[in-house]
């Protein structure tokens, strides 16, 4: 696993081809090891590999101390884990409004929701110290907007607390927008706008009212457009925002659609099941 600092590295020919500089390591020579990385975090989540993520979010944090998105990409590992616990991106569970609201409020583990809480705090109170210096720090702000989206999340899909999902969602998207200000091609930014438009959009016309009266609005094919800008170019939240598109064309019954976002994840992410499982359960529909 990723580890800070300096190591001898004593390798065959399968890891000298992964890390690369043949000659160095096949003479044992000291190295220094590869600094943590967010994008390995991320694909590790992705992969289910919940275990894996958090130590090499862990090791991102001590390495990189003041960064705020240590902390924010710990709580989302936790947040997929109990995603994965508890089957939330299963997309019968979405398959139309009347079973998204149907559905039940779901049963949290207590001691990964307290360490989620606390990481998104702890991701909340590092951006703020850097906003406080500089209103324009990129990852203070793509921090910020990733805590009140987990937040958010949490609220809607496990907790079932939808106006207080609606709140931390307008948070999110006002976030994004100040990041995007700042730096156009952040489109992981485009995840939090996407949601809160989609989710606006679903939402029957009275609801839609109090949303617009509360400074949120959107259509269903807006946030569709959003997704999709994060799904093609994004970062780290490429792979979730696929696995949004995949249930949004489900709900609106563009099967081919869904089918061939969801036969890509299968490919970039084999080692996670779910993908292959919904893609059965597609095939098995049409």
């Amino acid at each position: 696993m990723v580890k800070v600092g300096r190591k001898r590295v004593k390798v065959g020919i399968g890891l000298l081809a992964l890390l690369g500089s043949t000659a160095i390591l096949a003479s044992g020579a000291d190295i220094p090891a590869p600094a943590p990385s967010l994008d390995q975090g991320f694909h590790l989540l992705y992969q289910l590999n919940f275990p894996e993520a958090h130590q090499v979010f862990a090791a991102f944090q001590q390495e990189y101390p003041d960064n705020p998105m240590g902390p924010a990409g710990e709580a989302a590992g936790l947040l997929f884990s109990e995603f994965h616990r508890l089957g939330v991106l299963e997309s019968q569970f979405y398959e139309n409004d009347r079973a998204f609201e149907a559905r039940k409020k779901l049963e949290p583990d207590s001691g990964v929701r307290d360490r989620f809480h606390a990481a998104v705090e702890l991701a909340e109170s590092r951006a703020q110290a850097r906003l406080s210096h500089n209103a324009n720090d990129r990852d203070a702000l793509f921090a910020m907007t990733l805590a009140s989206g987990l937040k958010a999340d949490y609220a809607a899909l496990i907790e079932k607390h939808n106006l207080i999902s609606l709140h931390f969602t307008r948070e999110a998207t006002r976030w994004a927008k100040e990041l995007l200000t700042i730096d156009p091609n952040c489109y992981d930014a485009h995840l939090a706008t996407g949601v809160s438009q989609y989710v606006i959009g679903s939402m029957a016309t009275p609801f839609r009212w109090l949303a617009r009266l509360g400074g949120v609005s959107g259509t269903k094919a807006d946030g569709i457009q959003e997704l999709t800008l994060t799904a093609r170019q994004g970062r780290y939240l490429a792979p979730f925002a696929r696995i949004l598109l995949a249930i949004a064309y489900v709900r609106e019954n563009d099967k081919s659609r869904a089918r061939e976002l969801l036969v890509s994840l299968r490919e970039d992410f084999p080692q996670n099941p779910l993908f292959a499982r919904e893609l059965d359960r597609l095939d098995q529909q049409r």
